[in-house]
């Protein structure tokens, strides 16, 4: 791999070390196998609906996999005290994500063009943890640039310098998606979701959930407790006409407006019901399962 100066290596991990333990509960074993999927270099596909905890969830392993005492086996505790964080970067991925802004593009700089490296660039150079963030909202070609990180060769071709780019052993490949929102346009490859292990997650049970929006929101645990019950109760009626149900955010959201002082009942309105459906029917049903929890 060509050699990278200090100044840089340095620069582009304080950028995306994350600075303070993410607060995170396990729900099953999803730690044990990030661990050892990371310890095996093996790419992670995590499936999820939307706002159940997998963004936080990796930044967790970020900042777990960093610290000296961290449960993976790859050195003794004495040789992990030298070790420097493992940082984090996350790319949002969208329709118009090119593969020029993945991997990086020549810019103008005064009277000479000069090379400025992508996100997925600066990852692989300096061995970060690369999370793309719903994969499946990406063009399809920029996807397959990928691709070569996720086998044995561990490498990013950059066609525009010519150079084959190989994986610092730290890098780590990440991507999630939404599998609720899976269609003929918007699915995930066959030949990308096969280069992965995946770990499924799902809306945390109720007395987890109360304790991430206890601690999230800054309300009590009655009150949490009490919109872990509604996120229950809603979740309950996506079979029942509810095409889209309430995330973990969304209660934290109704938490934190709560603890601001807005009446429990309008805090729900806004985060939960006008949230998530448009239908004034099936709002006034949701204000209903809401009145029977905040009476």
């Amino acid at each position: 791999m060509p050699e990278i100066k200090n100044s840089y290596k340095e620069r582009a991990i304080e950028e995306y070390v994350l600075k303070e333990d993410p607060f995170y509960i396990p729900i099953k074993d999803e730690i044990e196998l990030f661990e050892a999927a990371y310890e095996q270099k093996l790419p992670v596909l995590l499936k999820g609906p939307t706002g159940c905890g997998k963004t936080r969830f990796v930044e967790y392993m970020s900042w777990r996999l960093g610290r000296p005492a961290a449960s993976v086996k790859r050195k003794s505790k004495k040789e992990n005290e030298g070790e420097r964080q493992i940082p984090l970067v996350t790319i949002a991925c969208h329709e118009d994500l090119t593969a020029s802004d993945l991997v990086g593009r020549y810019l103008l700089e005064g009277e000479e063009t000069k090379w400025i490296d992508g996100p997925l660039t600066r990852a692989v150079r300096v061995g970060a943890i690369c999370y793309l963030d719903e994969v499946v909202e990406a063009r399809k070609d920029t996807t397959v640039l990928i691709h070569p990180l996720t086998d044995h060769r561990r490498i990013l071709p950059i066609e525009k310098r010519g150079i084959v780019l190989e994986a610092h052993e730290g890098f780590l490949l990440v991507i999630s998606y939404n599998p609720g929102y899976q269609s003929a346009l918007k699915d995930l490859k066959q030949s990308t979701r096969q280069r992965f292990i995946a770990i499924e997650f799902n809306y945390p049970p109720k007395e987890i959930e109360k304790e991430i929006i206890k601690h999230e929101s800054g309300v009590d645990a009655q009150t949490a407790l009490d919109l872990a019950r509604l996120g229950e109760k809603v979740r309950n009626l996506k079979d029942h006409g509810l095409q889209e149900v309430v995330s973990t955010r969304l209660l934290i959201y109704a938490g934190r407006l709560i603890a601001m002082g807005i009446s429990p009942r309008r805090a729900c309105d806004a985060a939960v019901v006008y949230g998530i459906i448009d239908d004034p029917e099936v709002q006034k049903s949701l204000q209903e399962v809401v009145s029977t929890i905040f009476e």
